[in-house]
């Protein structure tokens, strides 16, 4: 993908700028309390950058899945308020996404004022990158500024759509994912090794191939690891396994032996009798799981093995905890990752967002990594190589 136009390549002074941001962030349940702000507080320098040059700054963002409907707990007044104080002003809600008194809204902001629009999903023609509701979104601003790689991989009219309406430049977060991103694999200091996690294979098999080509060692870890134990011979129990995979990841696997690269599977795991936190659980070799038992962790001899190939690694990517991580018992391979990784000194550690990054945040472990994605599935999708249209339609540099 070329190099793409950020806000520092053009002039802002005084404009009005749409800015999109990410703002999709964890309420605790029943609340609107954010529990995990990293979202907002990624795209702070870019926000302060515009506001430093006098723009009138219009966040656009997205929360949940209302399905163009107005959902009332989705509002973005909870977001507003906490990044008025982080930027220490008041940053206004809008009274919708777009119409009259948007516009009104936005053209009394004084200069190096913002504005958060509601939640954009509210408005039908979102996600089917409406024509109509990108100019209606273009009409607010000069110029237009993608800060939320988390969603470049949508189509949608605030991501592509309106960036084809007004110069489109990238924002410092954007910038900041595309090249960190980009320098994991451009090319990479070696040893290089690539952790792959999460619950299904069919999520992940374009992103393992093109990886196949490029790291020296794959390690695999969560639901997606019943599915390769199995593909090698061996029963996993009552572990759910994509079935129509099994045949594909057998063919990968004897792809990688004839290669370069090194696949280590868990030799151990941590196996439950139901998919519950409080349910029995016992350590065991991965060769010895019994039917009525599945697999919720790496165990202790493979996140050992993991940790002796971390260690001598000078680049690592990591997508996917190890296993069940939101619950205690079966979050130790998770942790012991996120600690070896953490503990490297002089290594590039990047990380897919998604529960990954959710993990290390948890941990306290996200500023010991070279970079946390806030992108989980627009990470793959980059990972993979392909085009992410929020990213194809900005200016080319």
């Amino acid at each position: 993908m070329s190099k793409k136009k950020t806000i520092r390549d053009i002039n802002l002074t005084g404009k009005t700028v749409l800015v999109r941001v990410d703002y999709n962030v964890p309420f605790r349940p029943g609340t609107t309390q954010i529990s995990d702000d990293s979202r907002i507080q990624a795209t702070l320098p870019t926000i302060r950058y515009l506001l430093e040059r006098k723009c009138k700054v219009v966040l656009v963002s997205h929360q949940g899945r209302p399905n163009g409907q107005v959902v009332e707990e989705m509002r973005m007044k909870p977001v507003a308020e906490r990044l008025s104080a982080l930027l220490g002003i008041n940053v206004i809600q809008a009274p919708g996404g777009v119409g009259s008194e948007v516009t009104r809204a936005v053209l009394a902001l004084p200069p190096g004022g913002a504005a958060m629009l509601e939640n954009i999903r509210f408005m039908p023609g979102e996600e089917k990158n409406d024509p109509k509701l990108a100019a209606e979104l273009a009409s607010l601003a000069d110029v237009y500024v993608n800060d939320a790689f988390g969603t470049a991989h949508r189509a949608h009219a605030s991501t592509e759509g309106v960036a084809h309406k007004l110069p489109a430049v990238a924002g410092l977060l954007m910038e900041r994912e595309l090249e960190m991103l980009g320098s994991a694999l451009d090319p990479p200091k070696r040893p290089f090794t690539a952790i792959v996690g999460g619950a299904k294979v069919s999520d992940k098999s374009a992103v393992l191939d093109r990886l196949a080509q490029r790291v020296d060692a794959i390690l695999i870890g969560g639901g997606m690891a019943a599915t390769f134990l199995k593909a090698n011979g061996l029963s996993v129990g009552s572990s759910p396994v994509e079935d129509e995979r099994v045949a594909s990841t057998a063919k990968f696997m004897d792809r990688i032996r004839f290669g370069n690269t090194s696949l280590l599977l868990p030799v151990d795991v941590v196996v439950a009798d139901a998919f519950a936190e409080k349910a029995h659980h016992k350590t065991l070799s991965a060769e010895k799981i019994a039917h009525g038992w599945r697999i919720m962790d790496i165990g202790p001899e493979t996140a050992a093995l993991y940790e002796l190939q971390i260690r001598k690694s000078q680049t690592v990517l990591w997508n996917g905890p190890m296993g069940v991580f939101e619950w205690e018992p079966f979050s130790h391979g998770t942790v012991r990752i996120a600690k070896a990784l953490a503990g490297l000194k002089g290594a590039t550690t990047v990380l897919g967002g998604g529960s990954t990054a959710e993990a290390v945040e948890k941990l306290g472990l996200a500023s010991k990594m070279t970079h946390v994605s806030t992108g989980g599935g627009a990470s793959l999708e980059f990972l993979e190589g392909r085009t992410l249209p929020g990213v194809a339609a900005l200016l080319d540099a």
